[in-house]
């Protein structure tokens, strides 16, 4: 009798989702006993539904995959076996824990274990799942780098990558344009890619969301860079930033099962702030948005996320459920779930030498 392993992939895309699933499949098969690998669709929602929607993944359907952005199996962060919404005969919205459904359906197919590919929100889906006796290893996946547990997370390299090589020609354009240019990143809480990306860039100024900034400290840095009218400025903010009274710009959800607000916009307010405090440069605002999570993964990301791939089957086979694969350089091992979503992995402005390396070479943070 063939082993079985559901695969799901939740929050938000992200490159080497796709490298991970291929890692997967493929060392499986390297197996003399039978293993069969499914794909759900759209994360637990393709189990969830009235009508299943899980696909078998064959090494033919993965051949190549590394390469492909996104997820072959379809993402979401709407939803959930524990929110699940369902729409009622008048038209609303419900939202319904399916968790035993799941549970039941899981067993009646026959699957070992399900590996969750995700972020901390879906990691902690995994802990819950693991709570009503549901085998489950998961593999950290976010963009933001925002897992204490491991080094690195997949993804981060490629967003990093994308966002210095649009920063790059935007300092082209200031420089020509004797323009004031803010470049809003991703990354939610964590200032992890505005950082990086302010440093390859050589940004003058760098806002994330652990350094509370002043406007009127960033307006003095930009009129030192302008002499006679000329001259140029370019800012890095993440769109987590915020000033001293803590609070983050963007919007409540509006689709049904979505509990995240929609953070977004910082780059605008900062704008009109810098105009507020008589800023006579030209100042423009670029939002890269969901750019930095689509397309080909960087090679480090691919090697990262095959190497994911296959420690977490090998957990699986192991039956060491209840585990998060990780890095630890230069090794790739294991961590309990739980230990794992204990704190999140942000900048620490008085211990990161990233920040320290930053100021000493003239970069603005806002704060002083």
């Amino acid at each position: 009798m063939a082993h079985k392993i559901l695969i799901a992939t939740g929050g938000g895309d992200c490159p080497g989702l796709n490298a991970v699933i291929r890692g997967i499949v493929k060392r499986a098969h390297q197996e003399e006993e039978e293993w069969k690998i499914y794909g759900c669709i759209e994360s637990f929602n393709g189990i969830l539904k009235d009508e299943i929607e899980i696909v078998e993944l064959t090494d033919q359907m993965v051949s190549g995959l590394h390469v492909k952005g996104g997820t072959i199996i379809k993402t979401t962060n709407k939803g959930g076996p524990f929110h699940f919404p369902v729409k009622k005969a008048d038209g609303s919205w419900d939202i319904q824990d399916r968790s035993q459904l799941m549970k039941k359906r899981l067993d009646e197919m026959g699957f070992d274990a399900i590996i969750n590919i995700g972020g901390d929100g879906s990691q902690a889906i995994s802990k819950q799942l693991m709570d009503l006796g549901i085998n489950v290893v998961g593999v950290p996946k976010t963009i933001d780098n925002d897992l204490s547990s491991t080094d690195f997370t997949f993804g981060f390299q490629t967003a990093v990558q994308i966002a210095t090589e649009a920063f790059d020609k935007l300092v082209t354009t200031a420089d020509s344009h004797s323009r004031v240019f803010i470049m809003e990143v991703m990354g939610r809480d964590a200032g992890w890619i505005a950082l990086h990306t302010a440093i390859a860039g050589g940004a003058e100024v760098c806002i994330i969301p652990e350094i509370p900034y002043d406007p009127k400290v960033i307006a003095k840095k930009i009129e030192t860079r302008y002499k006679n009218g000329l001259g140029f400025c370019n800012i890095v903010i993440a769109e987590g930033a915020k000033k001293a009274d803590g609070k983050v710009t963007g919007s409540a959800p509006t689709a049904v099962g979505d509990r995240h607000i929609k953070l977004g916009g910082v780059g605008d307010v900062l704008r009109q702030e810098l105009l507020d405090l008589g800023i006579e440069h030209d100042v423009r605002v670029t939002v890269l948005g969901h750019l930095q999570r689509g397309g080909t993964p960087v090679a480090y990301d691919r090697i990262l996320a095959t190497q994911f791939g296959v420690k977490a089957f090998e957990l699986v086979k192991e039956q060491k459920y209840g585990n998060l694969v990780v890095y630890h350089h230069p090794d790739i091992s294991y961590v309990p779930i739980e230990e794992a979503l204990k704190q999140p992995h942000l900048v620490q402005p008085d211990k990161d030498f990233l920040v320290h390396a930053a100021k000493s070479v003239g970069m603005c943070f806002g704060d002083e």
